[in-house]
């Protein structure tokens, strides 16, 4: 029995061992290549291909997809749609040369494929470096000027880890996204929106988990920790400031801070023992070792020394401990009057001086807590946050004590402070967004 293909389409085919899904990826991408813009690429069914290599047609394709199998094979179609030529007389297609150029013509169409599935290098490169100055220069934005930019870069990140089929890409573009959520985390809750912060710390520890980038976690955990205590969950707070401890791959900016937000939450707590416990680990912190986002990154991600002494300041004057509060605060206010101007933080130089004033009254100096104060209110509305009205709280309780309650000076003192936290931008949330203040007591 005669067991030679009927035409000399399905010699080739066989000859190159394809199958259905081998025969139309071909046809489809070199329908790209052949068929005019603009008009619709011819497209095969498998019904069909079994009736083009059995040579059960009639007629000859339509004139694109005759187009196309004659790029494909170097033959007419019409001789590909007729008996194929004997042993003796080998066809053209059979050639060395048309081999060659089939395979040249793959390999060319592959690789576009495989081109258009990634993106630029320098695009990524971009989109870190505009991460990382916004994170730099978190404390002179304001706050809704953080959430808007943080939102655009934490977007086009999404739009081209899309675009991208490379792996170090995809991770590269994953840590960015999850590091502007990071940021969007921050400034809603500077702005006073707990809810939305703990959402978007949240989707930052994801992003980090996603990636398998233990330091973002680690510094979405101590976000969360601090959201916490802030929401009148102390314990939960704590719990979740140990939790982050036990990434690996942290520097000692990452386990300062932690150990600083734990201390904090057992302040709120009232334990005192464990609050110093932290308190010594957040300075015993110094081993030499970095990591590439509390340290490679730094700014809003950092944790500088004035930082650390400013929460502790607060963890301090949480446990009663005024003469160690005072210390804390001043080494704060010092320390950051001796880096250069333009890296000095507001902020900090702000709680700084709430904190020194309320160690201030914890003792009965009126008069020195006033004066500490002369640093606050230099503090623009849009950089007083949540932290900061915290504080200011504080303080206001404070000067309603019998102590001072008759005394022009607190009175007058009281009165700024209500003023001072009138304007702060938080406000314009509405009045839940101020609730927070009143969190600390």
């Amino acid at each position: 029995m005669d067991e030679r293909p009927r035409t000399l389409l399905k010699a080739l085919v066989s000859q190159r061992h394809w199958r259905y899904g081998d025969f139309v990826g071909h046809f489809a991408r070199t329908a790209e290549q052949v068929v005019k813009k603009g008009t619709r690429n011819p497209t095969i069914s498998e019904a069909q291909f079994r009736r083009w290599t059995a040579g059960t047609i009639r007629t000859l394709p339509s004139p694109d997809a005759c187009r196309v199998l004659e790029e494909m094979f170097g033959v007419s179609a019409t001789a590909l749609f007729q008996a194929p030529p004997s042993p003796e007389s080998p066809a053209p297609a059979f050639s060395l040369k048309a081999e060659i150029d089939m395979t040249a013509r793959d390999a060319s169409s592959e690789a576009g494929a495989a081109a258009s599935a990634s993106i630029s290098d320098t695009t990524v490169d971009q989109l870190r470096d505009d991460v990382a100055q916004l994170a730099r220069r978190y404390n002179t934005f304001s706050a809704f000027e953080v959430l808007q930019t943080a939102r655009k870069l934490r977007e086009e990140s999404e739009q081209q880890r899309d675009r991208t089929q490379v792996p170090a890409q995809q991770q590269d573009l994953l840590i960015t996204a999850g590091q502007a959520c990071a940021l969007l985390s921050a400034a809603a809750f500077d702005l006073g929106s707990l809810d939305g912060a703990t959402r978007l710390a949240r989707a930052a520890a994801l992003y980090g988990e996603t990636a398998r980038y233990t330091p973002l976690r680690a510094f979405a955990g101590g976000t969360l920790a601090y959201i916490a205590y802030f929401s009148g969950r102390p314990a939960e707070a704590a719990q979740l400031a140990q939790r982050a401890q036990m990434f690996t791959g942290l520097g000692d900016v990452a386990r300062r801070r932690l150990a600083a937000i734990e201390a904090r939450a057992h302040g709120h707590r009232g334990d005192a023992v464990s609050a110093q416990q932290a308190l010594n680990a957040s300075h015993e912190a110094r081993r030499g070792e970095n990591d590439d986002l509390h340290d490679g990154v730094a700014g809003e991600f950092g944790f500088p020394d004035e930082r650390l002494a400013m929460s502790n300041s607060s963890t301090c004057l949480l446990l009663g401990n005024g003469e160690q509060a005072e210390t804390a605060a001043r080494s704060a206010l010092e320390l950051v009057a001796n880096k250069p101007e333009t890296l000095r933080s507001v902020r900090v130089v702000g709680g700084a001086a709430v904190d020194l004033a309320a160690a201030r009254l914890l003792s009965g100096d009126l008069d020195g807590a006033a004066d500490a104060l002369e640093r606050l209110w230099i503090v623009p509305g849009e950089q007083r946050a949540t932290g900061l009205l915290t504080r200011t709280a504080r303080v206001r309780r404070a000067l309603t004590d019998e102590r001072f309650r008759r005394t022009p000076l607190a009175s007058e003192v009281g009165e700024r402070l209500e003023h001072f936290s009138r304007l702060a931008a938080q406000h314009q949330l509405g009045p839940a967004a101020g609730a927070v203040a009143a969190l600390e007591g």
